[in-house]
């Protein structure tokens, strides 16, 4: 096991330069199942490049979105739509590519079979370059920096909730995520993002239940995972045999134990745990040895107030990294070992006025080859105000701050400072 020190809080969701207004039906139409809006917002970006030499800019975003949620009997099922354009004048100064798009799409279905055999399928496809938002909320992220072109992430999950009796149930789940990077046609000198971290990951997990009270559920839970890399670019070379290293050398798969409880503290406060071990193979690389380590997550939620709440949490599993390295024993560098901690503060100072706080912390350290143990850091803050003027206008400013640090490539170093002003209309 790798020994970590974890500092600090956070969430990264208002972090990412797509930082939305909330998308839901007018609640005081009850008839409504869609909604329409549109974010306009202008910003300065002194960091849009992610790089330790500073390139900054100012642009504006444009950020139409469409929700649908429509419940029924015994089903709900939800569809929600996000584009994004982003113009930053400085590119345009410089004679590149002045815009940047992003397209967020989300389907969710809920259907009770019985009072007793729930499902839930979800899905989500994003298509970008801010690194947050190829990232999944409260995980590690695989690249910390901006990536050029048209980069797809696909996250899919489908559940089976079983009540057997009143005190013991069942949870079936399978995940399975997706990820494409336009970044290709690399070597082992210099391998692509393509080559790196295209790849196809499932999870198969099982949790037994036991509601021991009214407030209290504890679980025992078994997962099974599998890591599939797809592209066939070489990445890195041997130096004792010669031997090419491809993608798929990273393949690996992973057999998890945990035990955890959720436990309603006060009718407003709300807490979970679970810890485990992990045990991960590299069956196709003949130079690496098994890794068995931490897992786990946890997490507190306080509904202070009547529209204000706060969060923290914790997760720790390993997860894919751009970096590869071979070193003198002929091992490349597998993947990474990552604690991310969390926090959030939504505020209703007035009827009209929010404020929002988040933040998020991440420390990894890379597994086996030349950068075994070493060190990656990321901190994301953002703080956002937002002002309602009428059930379908509003406005907001706010400020996003994040700093990276990794010993193993300086000059992918950076500090990022953002603020933004902008208006949402909804309909």
């Amino acid at each position: 096991m790798m020994k970590k020190f974890i500092v600090s809080v956070g969430l990264v969701a208002a972090g990412s330069m797509s930082l939305h207004a909330d998308y839901s039906p007018d609640a005081s139409d009850t008839s409504k199942i869609w909604s329409l809006s549109g974010t306009l917002r202008g910003f300065y970006d002194d960091n849009y490049l992610t790089t330790t030499k500073k390139e900054g800019s100012a642009g504006f975003e444009v950020s139409p979105s469409f929700m649908l949620n429509a419940p029924f009997e015994q089903s709900e099922i939800g569809i929600r739509y996000t584009y994004g354009l982003y113009y930053y004048q400085d590119r345009e100064r410089l004679g590149l590519n002045p815009i940047d798009q992003s397209h967020e799409f989300d389907l969710w279905l809920d259907h009770a079979f019985t009072p007793r055999w729930e499902t839930r399928f979800e899905d989500s496809v994003t298509v970008a370059q801010e690194p947050q938002l190829l990232s999944t909320p409260g995980t590690a992220a695989a690249v910390d920096n901006r990536v050029e072109g048209n980069n797809l992430v696909n996250n899919a999950m489908v559940s089976l909730t079983t009540d057997w009796t009143e005190l013991f149930s069942t949870k079936l789940s399978y995940a399975n995520t997706f990820y494409d990077y336009e970044n290709s046609g690399g070597n082992y000198l210099s391998p692509s993002l393509s080559g790196l971290l295209d790849r196809d990951e499932n999870l198969l997990a099982l949790n037994f239940q036991w509601q021991a009270t009214d407030q209290t559920m504890g679980f025992v839970g078994v997962q099974y995972g599998q890591v599939v890399f797809l592209s066939s670019e070489t990445i890195a070379f041997d130096p004792i045999t010669g031997q090419p290293y491809d993608s798929s050398t990273r393949d690996n798969r992973s057999e998890y134990g945990y035990v955890g409880a959720t436990h309603q503290f006060l009718p407003n406060l709300t807490g979970s745990i679970e810890a485990g071990v992990q045990y991960t193979s590299y069956y196709l690389d003949p130079n690496s040895s098994s890794s068995f380590g931490p897992y786990g997550s946890a997490s507190l939620v306080y509904t202070y107030a009547p529209g204000s709440f706060a969060e923290i949490g914790a997760t720790e599993s390993r997860n894919a990294t751009d970096v590869v390295a071979v070193n003198s024993a002929g091992q490349i560098t597998l993947d990474q070992e990552s604690t991310v901690v969390y926090g959030s503060i939504d505020h209703s100072i007035t009827a009209k006025l929010n404020g929002s706080l988040t933040a998020d912390y991440q420390y990894s350290t890379y597994n086996e080859g030349e950068d075994n143990d070493d060190p990656a850091q990321l901190v994301s803050i953002g703080l956002n105000l937002s002002y309602t003027f009428s059930p379908h206008l509003s406005s907001e400013i706010g400020y996003n701050f994040d700093w990276y640090h990794t010993v193993v490539a300086l000059d992918q170093n950076y500090n990022r400072n953002r603020v933004y002003l902008g208006v949402t209309a909804t309909y």
